[in-house]
């Protein structure tokens, strides 16, 4: 017991800078009275251009990297895909939900916020090398969960899924600047060149500024959204991120006998809180948007604990 508390004590230690960055974040919102214009536009900057920046710095080194097992992606995805199901199951069983508002449950359920907190949380607790990992995980994340959401949408309203909305979503995935990033990195690194000086500096300072200011807008972001509303489906989709989703990564993981590094990246990035596409999800469909936003700012403060668990009994468990 007494190793127990310590490991558990260790993770919680590690991964505390992390969190109290986003409670400064919604306490300058909530608090300071900042207004959304100033969130809205570091989280632009973030998104856009200091996250871009790091992956791009990261990923040009890929190919000189050991290296990524792809049955990751088998033990990630594959557990979004059975969530997504008994998520399905659970929002029109339970709380009588219709197709589309389902589908959207069901996605917070599997939709980490794997960019502005998966990154630096990463970083912290498994080091730089678990960088690659998560790399891979965001080039497919996007993709492959919109894809999965498009279906589910498109079938609960016609009975059917159409090419047209696989294609736009695959477009936007392209036109995203952290595919962007990741990609041209990765292209760069199979130059087997270092970056020139002039694009190196500017580069490494930018990405020094993209974990702690994520982190800070996160919480901005957080202070905005309502959560009267809709309590048991968002601890309901609580559950289901934090508690069912590494559970099942991890038995695939265990399964498919994936590297110790590669579970636990892909443990912690399926541990990780309900990310924002959620409740931009059930604001575009006008669905469940009160248990969206709950469940992201009640994920966001139980994933402080539960990460660290996770991280912990893997520890324990000889990973």
């Amino acid at each position: 017991m007494p190793l127990l508390f310590e490991s558990l004590s260790h993770q919680i230690y590690l991964s505390a800078p992390l969190f109290i960055l986003i409670l400064l974040g919604y306490c300058l919102t909530r608090l300071g009275k900042w207004p959304a214009s100033i969130s809205e536009g570091m989280n632009r900057f973030v998104f856009n251009v200091a996250l871009p920046c790091m992956l791009f710095r990261v990923m040009s080194t890929f190919s000189q990297s050991p290296p990524v097992d792809a049955r990751l992606l088998l033990a990630f995805f594959g557990s979004c895909l059975l969530v997504f199901i008994v998520g399905r199951l659970l929002a029109t069983r339970l709380f009588n939900l219709d197709g589309v508002a389902a589908s959207v449950f069901a996605l917070g359920g599997i939709f980490s916020n794997n960019v502005m907190l998966g990154i630096p949380v990463a970083t912290v607790l498994l080091g730089p090398e678990a960088l690659p990992p998560v790399a891979l995980v965001l080039v497919f994340n996007s993709l492959i969960l919109w894809t999965l959401l498009t279906v589910s949408v498109e079938w609960a309203k016609q009975g059917s899924f159409s090419l047209e909305g696989l294609w736009r979503t695959l477009l936007g995935v392209l036109k995203n600047p952290l595919i962007i990033g990741i990609l041209s990195g990765t292209a760069w690194s199979f130059l087997q060149r270092p970056l020139p000086l002039l694009a190196a500096e500017p580069l490494k300072m930018l990405a020094s500024l993209a974990a702690p200011l994520s982190l800070v807008t996160l919480g901005m972001s957080l202070a905005h959204y309502r959560v009267q509303d809709g309590l048991k489906e968002s601890y309901t989709i609580c559950l289901l991120k934090l508690v069912l989703q590494p559970m099942t990564v991890w038995a695939i993981a265990w399964l498919t006998d994936l590297p110790p590094l590669e579970s636990k990246v892909v443990v912690l990035l399926g541990s990780m809180a309900v990310g924002v596409n959620v409740y931009l999800m059930s604001q575009k469909f006008n669905v469940i948007t009160g248990p969206a936003a709950a469940s992201m700012l009640f994920s966001t403060v139980f994933a402080a604990v539960t990460t660290p668990i996770w991280m912990m009994l893997m520890t324990l468990a000889g990973y």
